[in-house]
C-alpha cells in the first residue's frame, strides 16, 4: 500500500515511511491510496468473532501488504489486551466504553498499536542501518499524552516528548505522563493545545532538526494512530448484532470530536463496508467543524478551554482527511456527517440528567455524544456514542456535577502517587527547537 499526501505535493510513501515521518514533506497528512472493502462474508459472521479476530481482519485490509500476517496479528492481539464493551443506556442509545485500557481512554488502542508497529519497523532494519533512536513528538489536550506515553514506555530505541498546555489538562491526566520518566519527557507549554500542535508540525518541517534527529508524531495525524481506531467501530457493530439477534436496523454512530481522528477512523470503517446510516460529530464550545457543516466555510479559530478538555481544538488536523475522503465536497460530507455543539453548562446538565434518570455516569466528552443522540436520532434509528474516557479522569468536575463521589480505579490512583516531572517552555518555536537540539 502506498500513501499520498492530502496536499498532493509530496511523493507517495510506503507504510514505514508514512509511520516514521508522521507528516508528509508538504505538510499534508498521509492517506492510503485505496480503501479495501471487506467481503460480505465477514459481515455475515462478524457477531461470531472476537474483538481480536475482527481487528486482525481489518488490519489485514490496511497493513497486510506491508507487514507479515503473523507479525501483524501479534501486534493487534498485543494491542487489544482489554475489552471495549457495548452498554445499553436507554432503549435506543448505547455507550461503547473505550476506557478499559491501561490509561482508561480510547487512545490506548491507537497509541499501543503505533508503538508496536514502529518497534517492528525498527527491528526490521539491519543494525548498520539503524539510527540511534526514533524521537516521537506528541501534542496533547488531555488523554493523548497519557496513552502515547504509556504505550511507548520502555520501548527500546524510541524516546517520547509529550507537549501539553500549561493549566489546561486535568491533574489526573497530567500525572499519567509526567510521572513516568525513563524514555518519556513531559514538556509544559505556556499556551494552548493548538500551540503545542503547531510546535510539533513545525518541528517536522525544520531542516536542522531533521538532520539532528529522527522525528515522528504519535498524534492522530499519524496513520498508525488513527487507522487502528476503526477496529472498535466494527466490534461495536458485532456486539450490537448479538444483542439484537442479527437485526441492527438503522445504526448511527456519534463521536465526541476534537482533532477528528476518531470519527475519521469511523468513516474509513464505513467506506470498508460497515453498515452505518450516518455519523454525528459532537463538539464542545470548540465548534469549528459544526460551523463548517452549517455554512460550507472552514474557519479555524483559537481553542477555548472547556470541561471536555480533550476536545479543546480550534483547528482540527484530521479535517484535511475528511475533506479528502469526500473529494472536497461539502455537500457529500453533509449527507453522511452531521454536527452538534454544547456549552459547559449543557455538558454538566447532561451528565447530571443521565446519572439521575438512567444511572449511567458519563464523562464530559461522552456527555456530548450522548446528548447529540438524544436530540438528533430519528424514528427507527439506534445510536451508539463513544464513551472515550473514564469519568474518574475528571473526578473533581464530575463529582461537583452529580453531587456524589466517583470511584477512583486502582490504575489511576497509582499514577497519582508518582512524582510529577516536566520541563517548562514558552510557545515559540525557536525555544522548542533549541531544546530538542540540546538533547
Amino acid at each position: 500500500m502506498r500513501y499520498y499526501s492530502t496536499n498532493y505535493q509530496a511523493p507517495q510513501a510506503s507504510l514505514k515511511e508514512a509511520v516514521v515521518n508522521g507528516l508528509a514533506p508538504d505538510k499534508g497528512l498521509y492517506m492510503p491510496e485505496h480503501i479495501n472493502p471487506l467481503p460480505q462474508q465477514f459481515f455475515d459472521h462478524i457477531s461470531e468473532l472476537t474483538f481480536q479476530q475482527i481487528a486482525c481482519k481489518v488490519a489485514d485490509a490496511f497493513f497486510g501488504e506491508d507487514v507479515a500476517a503473523e507479525d501483524l496479528h501479534r501486534i493487534v492481539c498485543s494491542t487489544l489486551s482489554f475489552d471495549t464493551p457495548l452498554v445499553r443506556v436507554t432503549s435506543n442509545i448505547y455507550a461503547l466504553e473505550l476506557f478499559h485500557g491501561p490509561t482508561l481512554a480510547f487512545k490506548d488502542v491507537g497509541a499501543r498499536f503505533m508503538a508496536r508497529l514502529l518497534q517492528y519497523f525498527i527491528r526490521q532494519e539491519r543494525p548498520a542501518e539503524r539510527s540511534s533512536r526514533v524521537n516521537v513528538l506528541v501534542a496533547t489536550s488531555g488523554d493523548t499524552g497519557s496513552a502515547v506515553a504509556n504505550g511507548f514506555l520502555c520501548v527500546d530505541g524510541i524516546h517520547v516528548y509529550v507537549l501539553y498546555p500549561k493549566g489546561k489538562v486535568s491533574p489526573i491526566q497530567e500525572s499519567q505522563f509526567t510521572t513516568l520518566g525513563q524514555n518519556i519527557t513531559a514538556i509544559e507549554i505556556d499556551g494552548t493545545f493548538d500551540d503545542c500542535q503547531s510546535l510539533v508540525k513545525n518541528a517536522f518541517m525544520d531542516a536542522d532538526l531533521k538532520r539532528h534527529m529522527s522525528l515522528t508524531s504519535a498524534n492522530s495525524i499519524n496513520v498508525a494512530r488513527f487507522l487502528p481506531q476503526s477496529f472498535y467501530y466494527f466490534y461495536a457493530y458485532a456486539q450490537y448484532l448479538k444483542l439484537h439477534a442479527g437485526n441492527p436496523g438503522r445504526l448511527v454512530f456519534c463521536t465526541p470530536s476534537g482533532n477528528f481522528g476518531n470519527i475519521c477512523a469511523g468513516l474509513f470503517a464505513w467506506r470498508m463496508g460497515l453498515p452505518v446510516e450516518r455519523f454525528i460529530a459532537a463538539n464542545n464550545a470548540n465548534d469549528v467543524f459544526y460551523r463548517y457543516l452549517q455554512s460550507g466555510n472552514y474557519k479555524p479559530k483559537p481553542s477555548r478551554q472547556t470541561i471536555a478538555n480533550a476536545m479543546d481544538v480550534g483547528n482540527p488536523s484530521n479535517f484535511a482527511r475528511i475533506q479528502d475522503l469526500f473529494g472536497g465536497s461539502w455537500e457529500a460530507i453533509c449527507k453522511s456527517v452531521s454536527g452538534a455543539t454544547y456549552t459547559d453548562s449543557q455538558i454538566a446538565e447532561t451528565i447530571r440528567a443521565c446519572h439521575e434518570r438512567h444511572h449511567y455516569l458519563l464523562d464530559p466528552h461522552g456527555a456530548c455524544g450522548y446528548r447529540a443522540l438524544e436530540e438528533n436520532l430519528k424514528d427507527g434509528e439506534t445510536g451508539i456514542f463513544l464513551e472515550t474516557a473514564h469519568p474518574a479522569k475528571f473526578k473533581d468536575t464530575v463529582e461537583s456535577i452529580v453531587g456524589a463521589p466517583v470511584e477512583m480505579p486502582a490504575r489511576l490512583a497509582a499514577f497519582m502517587q508518582g512524582k510529577r516531572r516536566s520541563i517548562a517552555l514558552g510557545n515559540d518555536f525557536a525555544g522548542f527547537k533549541n531544546f530538542l537540539l540540546s538533547r
